[in-house]
């Protein structure tokens, strides 16, 4: 009798456990919701739309994309950071999960330990540029006339923290200029301001300027990518510009909540990549004006430990005061 009693409870105790191969053998059994915590249309929802896409059709169920904009992209952030780690809520985000740490006094999530790495989707360069009848045909003529007339010269971001205001504060520190920062909501109005004559410099993401690069509109000097941008031969880089290792780009990448089962995030990892490197989803990025990375994990998580670093050391040399 007694070996009977405790043979059933082993067998109820072992039914009660756990079995986390097979448990999630079946995911995902139902629709995943990818949380982006920025508008609908703009930059990181276009990727996210491509990724949720290619990812319906791999996995066999509906990958709804959930735009939850504000606040610099915090509270769709931190929504994921509390999510239940059961790989039903994915967030696609910006260099933003970088970058704020740098910029918020306090923030509701911690980037490093309530996050597991996914994929870095893609990443683009930011562009400096003018009008054509500036006078300004380069950095260097840039920096000279900076140097000459001190205080003369501003230059128009999207906004304050944005990666684009930090590609200008880093151009002031690196060339030691003194140029005002004029914030816009936004890169088209900042784009604009440049184009009437408002500002000086223009520093913005490359996607929305490259049509008025092409067509004359506006003079690039330079784009902030590790190489020349695909489709702007002509246009150098900041390090042949004559400042090494001068590299601010943007990026997008995935992320999954900390204490997602292992084997989920590793089905998400093979199959995230996957979708990136599909042509069509490739065709897509380009014309969104970025570059196709889809890179492991452990990539995603060295890039965000030194962007993390980085901008913390540059917001505090800018005398940039976090919010």
């Amino acid at each position: 009798m007694l070996a009977r009693i405790v043979l059933t409870a082993i067998l109820m105790a072992a039914a009660m456990v756990p079995e986390p191969a097979a448990a999630q053998s079946n995911y995902p059994t139902r629709p995943i919701t990818l949380i982006v915590p920025f508008p609908a249309g703009g930059p990181t929802d276009i990727i996210a739309r491509i990724v949720a896409q290619s990812l319906s059709q791999s996995l066999g169920q509906s990958v709804v994309v959930d735009n939850r904009a504000g606040g610099g992209g915090n509270p769709g952030i931190a929504l994921v950071a509390r999510a239940t780690p059961d790989g039903y809520t994915l967030l696609l985000t910006s260099t933003a999960i970088a970058v704020n740490p740098a910029l918020y006094a306090s923030l509701p999530y911690d980037p490093l330990k309530d996050f597991v790495p996914i994929s870095e989707l893609v990443n683009a360069p930011n562009v400096l540029f003018v009008k054509p009848d500036s006078g300004i045909n380069s950095i260097a003529d840039l920096v000279a006339k900076a140097k000459a007339e001190p205080n003369k010269y501003n230059y128009a971001s999207p906004g304050v923290g944005t990666k684009s205001h930090l590609t200008g504060e880093l151009l002031k520190l690196r060339a030691g200029i003194n140029i005002t920062h004029i914030p816009y909501r936004g890169g088209g109005p900042a784009t604009q301001a440049l184009v009437a004559g408002t500002v000086h410099l223009g520093s913005v993401a490359l996607a929305p300027v490259e049509p008025l690069i092409k067509s004359g509109t506006v003079k690039a000097l330079a784009v902030t990518g590790a190489t020349r941008w695909w489709s702007l031969p002509d246009v150098p880089n900041m390090v042949e510009s004559g400042y090494p290792g001068f590299v601010s780009d943007t990026f997008n990448a995935m992320f999954a909540p900390a204490g997602t089962p292992p084997e989920i995030v590793a089905l998400l990892v093979r199959e995230t990549r996957a979708a990136m490197a599909k042509p069509e989803a490739q065709e897509a990025a380009k014309r969104a004006g970025y570059q196709i990375v889809a890179g492991p994990p452990e990539d995603l998580t060295k890039r965000v430990v030194t962007e993390i670093a980085g901008v913390k050391e540059l917001v505090a040399k800018a005398g940039i005061k976090p919010q």
